[in-house]
This record gives C-alpha cells, structure tokens and sequence, in this order.
C-alpha cells in the first residue's frame, strides 16, 4: 500500500464520506505549484497541486483555487498569472505559500512588466498565462490560462502524496 493512503471498505455502500474522498485522492500523486499574480495590495501567491495541461494547440492549461481562500479573488480576478512548477528539495517555498499569499519576502524575484511577480529560484518550469476563462467548481474555481511564454530548468519534480512532499526521479 502506497505511503499515506489509508485502506477503505471495498462494498461501502452510498456515497464516499468527505475523509474518504480526500485519503482516495491522496492516493494520486502531484507536482507542486506556486501560483503568483499582480494586486492592486501588492504581489500574492499560492501553492497548488491542482494544476494540469488542457491543450497543446492553443496552448492551455488549468489550476483551481478553493472559494474559501483569502486570496481567491486576486487569484481569480488575475488576468495574469504565473505557475511555478517546484523542484525537488523546494518544500520550504511550497509550504511558504501555502500559509501566506505574502510569502515573497526574502526570496530572489523577477519583476514583469504588467504581469504578475516572477519566481527567480526554486522553480523546474514557469508558464506566464493570460486567464482565458473562470469557471464555478463546487468548492474550488477552475482557472484556465493560455500560456505566453514557458521557461524549463533541469532537475527533478517536487511531489505531493498522501499528505507529504517527496521527489521524483525516473528510472532509467
């Protein structure tokens, strides 16, 4: 059994309990993001796991950010948007933004022009996006950017499963 995902009755009747869904999906490993955008207060970030490539042509992808957020709205209301794909050994930056949308102090940044605050450090791959749509998800928004520009780095992927960060590297 995988690391953090808890065993369920197989034949449970009804719908899946709330603790249920969320230790199922945990079963499902991520990448693990930090969302940055411009706001009139200032530059705001967020870690997320809830990213995914749409289309290749045109280029799309898609993040979800919770409704209950403080930081809904400038994540929503965005037209820019950057995500910053971590690398292995990048836990510290993804728990910085997981608890403050003000996590920024301290760390190496680029400044676009009319566009949201660029992370210089930590980051395997970074898509600039302009918000192409917003749509109502239960409990989260669905995001979705048309990217502009992409930049890689090499190095292995920061992981999020069954409650904790690893890494990833495949095997040759």
């Amino acid at each position: 059994m995988a690391r953090g995902c808890r065993p369920m009755d197989r034949f449970t009747p009804g719908p899946a309990t709330q603790r249920q869904f969320r230790d199922a999906l945990g079963c499902f490993a991520t990448g693990v993001t930090v969302v940055t955008v411009g706001d009139a207060a200032g530059p705001v970030g967020m870690t997320a796991n809830s990213f995914a490539s749409v289309s290749l042509d045109p280029p799309l992808i898609l993040w979800s950010p919770a409704c209950a957020s403080g930081r809904f709205a400038a994540m929503t209301g965005a037209e820019r948007f950057a995500v910053h794909v971590l690398g292995a050994g990048e836990k510290a930056i993804a728990q910085r933004f997981a608890r403050s949308g003000a996590a920024f102090e301290g760390l190496a940044m680029e400044w676009a022009e009319a566009g949201p605050p660029l992370l210089d450090e930590g980051w395997i791959a970074r898509f600039l996006c302009t918000r192409v749509a917003v749509h109502d998800a239960g409990d989260h928004a669905i995001v979705v950017g048309r990217v502009d520009e992409v930049a890689r780095r090499e190095g292995p992927p920061l992981v999020f499963a069954g409650g904790a960060f690893g890494d990833f590297s495949p095997a040759e």
